[in-house]
């Protein structure tokens, strides 16, 4: 573990969720806390932290719980990748992994690219808006 183990309060603090978000993710798979305190509280590494800022950043994108799980699982099983253990990937698994990561990589940039549109379009009219001259209403 790098760093101290760190509990749920300040990991909320550290990722912007709520403490009932990070449960809901826990409850739904998407994390697991690393360790526990004596008193059996869970405890989160920085590698934890850095999975719920996976999940924080896929959410505006419009991905799915299900979608963020599949990115995931496909990341932790090239990442535990070890030739010649028992983690080593079959040659087709490891490319359909990482097609799995880069589709949703090109997902993303297709996102980002939306909502930048979006924001292009929403900031012309802001200014549009200022641009207005208003007048007081005759009296």
């Amino acid at each position: 573990m790098a760093g101290e183990p760190m509990q749920i309060g300040e990991v909320a603090a550290r990722t912007e969720l709520s403490l009932r978000t990070i449960r809901q993710y826990e409850d739904n798979g998407l994390v697991v806390p690393s360790a526990a305190s004596p008193g059996g509280f869970p405890l989160y590494t920085d590698a934890d932290v850095s999975r719920l800022m996976v999940v924080r950043r896929m959410k505006p994108l419009g991905f799915t719980l299900d979608e963020t799980r599949e990115l995931l699982t496909a990341v932790d099983l090239l990442a535990a990748e070890r030739a010649g253990t028992d983690t080593e990937l079959d040659p087709d698994e490891r490319a359909a992994l990482v097609a799995r990561v880069r589709g949703y990589e090109r997902a993303a940039a297709e996102r980002v690219a939306e909502l930048r549109a979006q924001l292009s379009r929403a900031e012309e009219f802001a200014d549009s808006l200022r641009r207005t001259r208003l007048t007081a209403a005759p009296a």
